[in-house]
């Protein structure tokens, strides 16, 4: 049987700056989610998380690869390879790009539902300090 966490967390504990993250922990499979002081947002950022990492299993996407991405992506950014704006699930050399992208649709089909203002929750999230 599989166990599922879902945890929100503190940003600056983050594994690297993500606001949502997912990995196996032993017998757990762990979900962690970058606070960001909205409870309706952490969940967006936890629903995303969990589509995408199922999606990226089901398709024998590494975990590992992802990270190794995302780190790489983070680095080009401080280097000014990216905006701000630019999520690295979005980049055309992402190994989880069409799994990201699905995760977002369900993300902002969701906020819709939950009266959450995309544009808002999109700024937030894209500026929060992480890791």
């Amino acid at each position: 049987m599989m166990r599922i966490l879902i945890e929100t967390i503190d940003p600056k504990n983050m594994r690297y700056p993500t606001v949502g993250d997912y990995f196996p922990d032993g017998d757990t499979f762990k979900i962690q989610v970058a606070d960001t002081g909205n409870e309706d947002y952490n969940f967006l950022i936890a629903l995303h998380e969990l589509i995408e990492s199922k999606l990226c299993e089901h398709r024998g996407i590494k975990e590992e690869d992802i990270m190794k991405f995302d780190i790489q992506y983070e680095k080009e950014r401080e280097a000014g390879l990216h905006e701000i704006s630019e999520e690295p699930g979005f980049d055309s050399k992402a190994p989880y790009r069409a799994e990201h992208t699905f995760a977002n649709g369900i993300e902002i089909t969701m906020a819709s539902l939950l009266d959450v203002d995309y544009n808002h929750y999109d700024w937030v999230v894209m500026n929060l300090d992480v890791g």
